[in-house]
């Protein structure tokens, strides 16, 4: 497979990665045949979290003897140094490695953030330092929200950017990319297929590979996923007007329901996380269901339960979206599958 120069980091990686969240719903051995197969396909890019419970140890086993071969990123949504180092202490135990090739500050998604992480004696320091002392090579941010992603990548701080790019939303290619290759900072497209929004790999595929110096990361769960992105990839071909055609009939069929995660809506009055509400659908898609039902879900739609309808976050939103129709939506549909999901276990427990 092609591989591309990650920005100033100076990294050779396959155009195609893969993306470390889907793998925790699988047993072990079924996460391991999975990344084993990417190996095999000419993948060396691989993207995982700290905070992605099992995937980390499971990318660890499955490169196994071949760690030269292989990139690793992972990130950490530390705020302070102590717990950073911590974070790390466990990823390079979960990795089996003695060095992190990139390393993140995952989800910075506001100008506060970015504040906190560069600020003197943050985490920024701290992984400098561990920089310096050899457990990381390189260093990166990822975020959802365009223009502190802009400002992040001024600092000449990163090294690479992790940024939600994909035809629903394209809107990186039009300043962020650009300022990125000024900055010689290395793109990562995360949500190739808007966090499973859309089902057509192809099409997805295909507007990123015009994107040359970009690497692709999409979440894998299926070796039939990852044979069918490769093969898409190898037949180097443009978008056909058939193509093109389908590409604006999704859009067109989810036009104003969708959620571009910007955060321009913020904040709100009663302190609801909107876009993780409005992105629920996407979380449901890719995480296991103990995680998917856990607090950090169940409490932001507790929260846009009790939505005042104030109306503000429609005023700013830039997509026009009608935000407390789809809140009302995402909390009903929330508590179906959640309902389904407990009557399923009951079931299976009563089976056992």
């Amino acid at each position: 497979m092609e591989k591309i120069r990650l920005g100033k980091t100076n990294l050779m990686v396959s155009r195609l990665g893969f993306g470390g969240i889907p793998i925790q719903r699988l047993t072990e051995n079924e996460a391991i045949a999975v990344i084993k197969r990417c190996l095999d396909l000419g993948i060396t890019f691989f993207d995982t979290a700290n905070a992605y419970s099992t995937s980390e140890a499971r990318i660890g086993k499955a490169i196994s003897g071949r760690r030269e071969s292989v990139i690793i990123a992972t990130k950490s949504g530390a705020r302070k140094p102590e717990e950073m180092e911590e974070h790390l202490k466990l990823s390079l135990q979960n990795l089996a490695t003695d060095c992190i090739d990139l390393y993140q500050f995952h989800g910075v998604s506001d100008f506060k953030g970015l504040e906190t992480i560069t600020a003197p004696g943050g985490v920024l320091e701290f992984a400098l330092k561990a920089r310096k002392a050899g457990l990381i090579r390189h260093i990166g941010i990822t975020s959802h929200q365009i223009d502190v992603a802009k400002k992040a990548v001024q600092t000449g701080l990163f090294e690479t950017l992790m940024f939600p790019f994909n035809f629903l939303t394209p809107e990186a290619s039009e300043e962020l990319i650009p300022l990125c290759r000024k900055n010689d900072v290395g793109f990562i497209a995360m949500k190739p297929l808007a966090g499973g929004m859309v089902d057509n790999a192809r099409v997805a595929i295909k507007f990123l590979l015009q994107f040359p110096d970009i690497v692709v990361i999409p979440g894998i769960e299926k070796i039939t996923e990852i044979e069918e992105i490769v093969g898409i990839y190898n037949e180097k071909t443009g978008l056909t007007p058939t193509e093109k055609a389908e590409m604006e009939e999704i859009r067109q069929s989810l036009g104003s329901r969708f959620c571009h995660r910007c955060d321009y809506c913020q904040p709100c009055t009663t302190g609801i996380p909107i876009s993780m509400v409005m992105t629920a659908r996407s979380f449901y898609k890719r995480l296991p269901p103990e995680r998917f039902f856990s607090p950090m879900i169940a409490s932001a739609i507790e929260k846009a339960a009790l939505c005042s309808e104030c109306g503000e976050c429609e005023k700013r939103c830039p997509y026009k979206l009608p935000i407390r129709e789809m809140l009302k939506e995402q909390v009903t549909w929330f508590n179906e599958v959640k309902k389904n999901y407990a009557e399923n276990r009951l079931i299976d427990q009563a089976n056992l």
